[in-house]
C-alpha cells in the first residue's frame, strides 16, 4: 500500500498504524489487541511465529504480522518489511525485554539481558528513529520500567538496562529537537506486572495485564512523554528518588 493512498475509516479519516515490536505474549500482546479494536492497522512482531499467527486469527484484517528477533543483525530490515506490509507506520511500539533475578551475579544472564535491553533497543529504537526521520513525523514508544529508577541488587543488569532505556529516550528526544524533526516519545514505566517475566514469583502490587495494557494505549493516544504505571508505583518512585544513597545500598530489597 502507498502512504499516500492510505486507507480510510467511515468518517473519512486516514486509518492509523502502529507497528508492535515483542507482541506475542504479555503487555504487548495486549496492546497489539486493544489499538486493532480501536480501528488502527497493527503490525505486531516477535520471535514466535505460531503466537503471531494466533495473534492474527483473531481480527485477520488489523493485523500484518512478521518475525523478528532483536538480537539479530537483520532485525531492521524485518521491521521495514512489517512496515511495507502496513503501507507505513505512524507509531512505533518496543515492548521486547527481558529480566531475571541474579543475586548470584552469574555473567551469562547479565549479558543476556544487557543484549535484548541494549543491544536490541538500540537496534530497534534508532531504526524506527530513521524511518520517522525519513518520513518526516512519527511517534516513537517503549515500555521501560520503574526499575530504572534505582540499581536493584537482586536484578543487576535488568535495573541498569532499564535506566539505560530511560536516559536513551531522553538521549533521542533532545537529538529530535536539535534536527527540528517532528518526532514524539513515549516512555511507558510500569511497576510490576503478571507476565512470563514474573512467572514463578511472587512480587507486592503486581498488576494484570489487561489494565497495564489499557494505561499503555491511552499513554500512547495522549502523546504522553512518560507514563509512569500506576498511581502507586508513581508515589513508590517519588519516594525511591528520595532516598540517599549510603541508606538505599544498605536496604535488603528483593
Amino acid at each position: 500500500m502507498d502512504c499516500n493512498n492510505r486507507q480510510k475509516r467511515a468518517d473519512n479519516a486516514p486509518v492509523k498504524r502502529i507497528v508492535i515490536i515483542g507482541a506475542t505474549s504479555g503487555i504487548g500482546r495486549e496492546a497489539a489487541l486493544l489499538f486493532a479494536r480501536r480501528g488502527w492497522r497493527v503490525g505486531v512482531a516477535g520471535r514466535r511465529e505460531s503466537l503471531l499467527r494466533q495473534l492474527k486469527d483473531t481480527l485477520p484484517d488489523a493485523f500484518e504480522t512478521q518475525t523478528l528477533d532483536v538480537t539479530a543483525p537483520d532485525a531492521p530490515e524485518q521491521l521495514n518489511l512489517l512496515i511495507r506490509k502496513l503501507g507505513g507506520m505512524d507509531v512505533f511500539l518496543l515492548c521486547s525485554g527481558i529480566g531475571k533475578q541474579n543475586p548470584s551475579l552469574q555473567p551469562a544472564c547479565e549479558l543476556d539481558t544487557a543484549a535484548t535491553n541494549v543491544g536490541g533497543f538500540i537496534r530497534m529504537t534508532t531504526a524506527a528513529f530513521h524511518y520517522f526521520k525519513a518520513q518526516g513525523a512519527g511517534h516513537l514508544a517503549v515500555v521501560s520500567s520503574i526499575a530504572g529508577t534505582k540499581g536493584l541488587g537482586a536484578a543487576p543488569a535488568y535495573s541498569a538496562t532499564k535506566r539505560f532505556q530511560n536516559t536513551y529516550i531522553d538521549a533521542l528526544a533532545q537529538l529530535a529537537h536539535m534536527q527540528h524533526l517532528h518526532i514524539r516519545f513515549t516512555d511507558i514505566r510500569p511497576g510490576f506486572v503478571a507476565t512470563d517475566l514474573l512467572k514463578g514469583r511472587h512480587y507486592p502490587m503486581t498488576m494484570p495485564v489487561a489494565p497495564v495494557a489499557l494505561r499503555l494505549v491511552r499513554a500512547i493516544e495522549r502523546k504522553k512523554r512518560v507514563a509512569t504505571i500506576d498511581y502507586r508505583y508513581l508515589l513508590l518512585v517519588f519516594f525511591w528518588r528520595l532516598i540517599p544513597r549510603w541508606l538505599w545500598e544498605r536496604l535488603p530489597i528483593h
